[in-house]
């Protein structure tokens, strides 16, 4: 039977970074994958260059990126671990990096370079890696865990579950984490897919269907007025719905019945710029509501109305009234989502009033759970991957201290 201080089961950017930590601080660690790559999503991250964390993210407010069911657990890990800890992790092994939009932070060369970091970190912390192995089984006994492995039987001292979310299967993602969740009682928020475009069905959306690969900036919110959201982002349509940045971040707040609210020029007093229009253009409404949205919109727009579809200088001001507000205001039910198989990430997960957000270990002595797993989800542009180094840095340190404390 092999020995460990601790094992830790999934590759992915939570495990990598806390075993390497946990090596690094003198524990005997394992790390097992049932994969053959480590860190695929790291490796596909920000189009193969890994928009790896964010300058904007404050530990002191964290529930202004994060969301679940209490998005105030995560204030601990990620105002000990921030993104300067982890940029300057970066700097040390001489990555070149830049900033983006909203302070989005990206590699300048390609995604392995990080996958590369965090083998370095790894092997610095002499971790054992098993790859590809599966765990047929764990059990908890006197204080201590065995696990059942492709590669024989495991005796350590504390389990550490960094296996993901159900989104994007076809890199290796699995139900294992939850699984092991309920194994020892502990709840689970149920999984949905976050991050994710939204899908229409149905003639109301025929209009727009025709519109794939139309791109803008707009104003995005659930429509809500108690603790209303709203993001500032750039939209796309696909021949299924609506996707882009805007889309994928309200998509995490967004449930099966609700609405979707986009204003389609905003900044803009879209009734006033069309009613001084009408004072000195004979110009048809979609030339002129061509110069606030795309052309192609406005055209597909202004056909919904035979009243919108004349003379500017001959429409009445209560038609160029109900075109702008629908505009500022388009009311949209999305019939879903294209699921995990396109979702960056998976909200729900371990409930955390199963874990301890300190150390990030669960009411089953010994067994952690840290990253996706997690029922806390961030935002678009590198919060996710923020989460995964302060969750798996927590729970290193706290491993460490419960080796100090067991000896």
């Amino acid at each position: 039977m092999h020995s460990f201080d601790v094992t830790i089961i999934g590759a992915g950017a939570a495990g990598l970074f806390c075993a390497g930590v946990a090596g690094q601080l003198g524990l005997r660690v394992l790390l097992i994958d049932h994969s053959e790559k480590v860190a695929e999503k790291v490796r596909i991250a920000g189009g193969g260059r890994c928009n790896f964390t964010n300058r904007e993210l404050d530990p002191r407010a964290p529930q202004k990126h994060f969301l679940g069911e209490n998005p105030n657990f995560c204030r601990s890990a990620l105002s000990r671990y921030t993104p300067q800890d982890f940029i300057a992790l970066v700097q040390r092994h001489g990555i070149p990096f830049h900033e983006k939009h909203k302070s989005q932070l990206f590699g300048d060369r390609s995604s392995e370079d990080f996958i590369r970091m965090l083998l370095a970190e790894c092997e610095a912390g002499h971790v054992t890696r098993w790859q590809p192995c599966a765990v047929r089984a764990v059990h908890a006994m006197n204080g201590a865990y065995t696990l059942e492995t492709d590669r024989g039987e495991v005796k350590a001292g504390a389990v550490v579950i960094a296996t993901g979310g159900l989104s994007i299967p076809k890199i290796g993602a699995t139900d294992f984490g939850y699984r092991m969740a309920r194994q020892f009682g502990l709840r689970i928020v149920d999984p949905r897919a976050a991050l994710v475009p939204l899908t229409f069905e149905g003639e109301s959306w025929a209009p727009y269907s025709q519109l794939a690969g139309l791109s803008l900036p707009v104003a995005i919110d659930t429509g809500e007025k108690k603790n209303k959201i709203v993001f500032h982002e750039d939209l796309l349509f696909t021949h299924k719905g609506l996707s882009g940045p805007a889309v994928l971040q309200i998509s995490s707040y967004w449930r099966p019945g609700q609405a979707i609210v986009i204003d389609l020029a905003p900044g803009v007093n879209l009734y006033e710029q069309l009613r001084q229009a009408k004072a000195v253009s004979r110009k048809l409404i979609a030339n002129e509501l061509a110069a606030f949205v795309p052309s192609r919109l406005a055209d597909a727009w202004v056909r919904q109305d035979a009243a919108w579809q004349r003379p500017i200088n001959e429409t009445t001001d209560k038609a160029l009234a109900a075109l702008a507000l629908r505009l500022s205001r388009w009311e949209l039910h999305p019939s879903g989502t294209e699921g995990m198989r396109k979702a960056e990430v998976t909200a729900g997960g371990v409930d955390t009033r199963e874990l301890s957000s300190q150390t990030m270990e669960s009411r089953q002595s010994g067994l952690y759970f840290i990253g996706e797993v997690v029922d806390v989800t961030g935002w678009l542009g590198g919060y996710n991957f923020q989460w995964a180094w302060a969750s798996g840095h927590a729970c290193a340190q706290a491993l460490a201290g419960r080796r100090i404390t067991h000896q």
